[in-house]
């Protein structure tokens, strides 16, 4: 039996992995919230994967929390990249297959071309210079059967995200204004966690390998909330605005867009459009 340890159990990744388990029989998970299982402790992972002969691990636990990172830069320094380098450790010294999600925030937004993998790294953010140190720690190690997959604008029907947001103020309110120049691509969890779990076995690397993935298409986030409020039958005003007159405390990428030919190509997915993965969250969430 695969024996697949999912961190990070209680986010929108994990939860939707989670949903889609009873889906791939080869597996047996252990899913793992914050709570049972510190990542930062070596002594606790290597103690649950001994007992519980683990043969993979897919790392949802992450620092999310992008303008509290800013401020909170120790413990945001501990999740993305301390832990994510222990993990990668436990990983080659007991002979593990090794997910890790990352984020587009390792870049600097300013492209005008979807990113490839090997675009060159400049983040923005605390959140940013983490989630990228957490990725060199595990390049770094000679890794073998290890994948990062950066991604971006993730939403599901766990979880706070921008959907619930938008559903949420969009009833509350006649009028929002939403930022109209910042570019990328939203990305249903659950659709990341498909995919996910359709590679898991067929992961055979000799050195760590980079994928982008998210949804396909192209929009704002002004487009992103007209588009919920308009499947959903919200009678609410969006105005566009400039990012100039929303301040926040990290620097958000102003384009976002990841080029996903690479996965696309090594594992012959298909990847669904944006506002269909969209239609089908928000279906969940209503119901």
């Amino acid at each position: 039996m695969n024996n697949v340890l999912v961190t990070g159990a209680n986010g929108q990744l994990g939860s939707e992995i989670k949903s889609l388990a009873s889906k791939f029989k080869s597996y047996n998970f252990f899913f793992v919230k914050r709570d049972e299982i510190d990542v930062s402790n070596a002594n606790q992972l290597v103690n649950f994967i001994k007992k519980n002969k683990i043969n993979s691990i897919i790392n949802c636990a992450a620092y999310t929390k992008v303008d509290l990172a800013e401020d909170d830069i120790e413990y945001a320094n501990l999740i993305n990249h301390i832990s994510v380098k222990k993990i990668g450790e436990i990983a080659k010294k007991y002979d593990l297959k090794l997910i890790h999600i990352s984020t587009d925030y390792v870049f600097n937004g300013k492209a005008y071309m979807p990113y490839l993998e090997d675009h060159k790294t400049d983040p923005k953010s605390v959140y940013g210079r983490t989630k990228l140190d957490g990725e060199n720690a595990l390049r770094s190690l000679g890794l073998s059967n290890t994948v990062i997959i950066r991604t971006a604008w993730v939403y599901s029907e766990f979880g706070n995200n921008f959907v619930k947001t938008m559903l949420k103020l969009g009833t509350e309110r006649e009028q929002l204004n939403i930022i109209d120049d910042q570019l990328g691509s939203p990305t249903y969890a659950k659709d990341l966690a498909f995919v996910i779990l359709s590679i898991l076995s067929n992961i055979k690397n000799t050195e760590v390998e980079i994928y982008h993935y998210t949804n396909e298409g192209v929009c704002s986030w002004y487009d992103f909330a007209k588009t919920i409020f308009e499947i959903n039958n919200i009678n609410c005003n969006v105005k566009p605005i400039p990012s100039l007159f929303y301040k926040t405390k990290a620097t958000r990428p102003h384009y976002s867009v990841l080029n996903k030919q690479k996965i696309k190509e090594k594992f012959s997915i298909e990847i669904p459009y944006w506002k269909d993965s969209l239609e089908d969250c928000l279906k969940k969430i209503v119901k």
